[in-house]
């Protein structure tokens, strides 16, 4: 384990193992007492341009907050190790899914946390705006909590990429944090991460997630049952409308038979919302007064940034307007 890296680092512990790439903890030998966690990037080239794609998406946020406000995690240097790229973070302490797990199993996170936590993620996402940036992987293991649990930054910004680089794919952002329009094959952008977020902030106070689906049919259905079936117009403009679709608008639900174990379609009008969000989020919440009232305004908030429609979708400049986030808790 011990190795120096870059003439600097010296590595003393191992957190993570990627498909692209692994995370090391090591002190930092110019500055005593200093840890930083290192991102080594797989040595081939494919990863490699990956790498330098999130590096300069990392540059871009670092000049856009050079005073730290916005809690996207520090990129402190990179350097090449033995022909690996290598990103070089500020060391935080675990990732939000950890966090979950250690004071909110199967229960949530109280509601003061999770607004905290809103308020920073959406400063995230207001520098990602204004930097023209996508994440695309917006999720509880892609946010890390300082050793306090006060601070959270959004990381992992090896899927993101600008807003002019967009192209239309199914399998973007990981399933349960997936946007609908991304599923229905719309152009997207910013209101994506948007989507991804609050399906974040829905786990971090209940306790489980929201859309839980094993496909994007399914994973359709199930936001259609919470919010409803979007408008025929906005559904005729999806590129892959006729997979979820019929001519006339009803929902093709695609399942396996319990009994003969072959797939077949069942039609589905999804015409009124059949779950609930409050009810939802308060299973294993009970609530005095004044956490009533701001809890009313937590659901408010998540019902607009899960709005079908990415066009009528809460903005991150409004989100950070809204009472949850704006008004203090007592």
């Amino acid at each position: 384990m011990s190795e120096l890296l870059n003439d600097r680092y010296r590595v003393f512990g191992f957190t993570g193992q990627g498909v692209f790439s692994n995370v090391v903890r090591a002190t930092d030998e110019q500055r005593p007492g200093h840890q930083v966690a290192i991102k080594i990037l797989r040595n081939n080239e494919m990863m490699y341009k990956a790498g330098l794609k999130e590096l300069e998406v990392l540059q871009k946020l670092n000049s856009l907050d050079p005073k730290r406000t916005h809690h996207c995690v520090r990129l402190l240097c990179d350097f090449k190790h033995r022909n690996h790229l290598c990103l070089v973070f500020e060391n935080l302490s675990m990732n939000l899914r950890e966090v979950q797990k250690k004071f909110g199993r199967n229960r949530g996170l109280s509601l003061r946390a999770v607004k905290s936590y809103a308020q920073q993620l959406l400063r995230s996402l207001r520098l990602m705006k204004k930097g023209l940036i996508i994440h695309a992987d917006i999720k509880p293991d892609n946010m890390l909590v300082n050793d306090k649990y006060n601070v959270i930054k959004l990381c992992d910004f090896g899927s993101a990429f600008l807003t002019d680089e967009v192209e239309i794919t199914p399998f973007l952002v990981s399933r349960f944090y997936r946007a609908p329009e991304i599923m229905m094959g719309h152009k997207y952008s910013h209101p994506l991460d948007m989507w991804a977020l609050a399906c974040t902030l829905f786990e971090a106070y209940s306790g489980r997630i929201l859309f839980q689906g094993s496909t994007n049919n399914e994973m359709l259905k199930l936001i259609f049952e919470l919010k409803g079936k979007p408008s025929h117009k906005w559904i005729g403009k999806g590129a892959f409308k006729d997979e979820h679709f019929t001519a006339d608008y009803q929902f093709k639900f695609e399942e396996v038979d319990k009994v003969t174990k072959k797939e077949k379609v069942t039609l589905l009008p999804l015409t009124k919302p059949t779950r609930d969000l409050k009810s939802l989020l308060l299973r294993n919440h009970t609530l005095s007064e004044d956490e009533a009232r701001h809890f009313e305004s937590f659901a408010n908030l998540l019902d607009r940034m899960l709005i079908v429609d990415p066009d009528k979708r809460i903005t991150v400049k409004d989100a950070l307007r809204h009472p949850f986030i704006a008004e203090r808790m007592e």
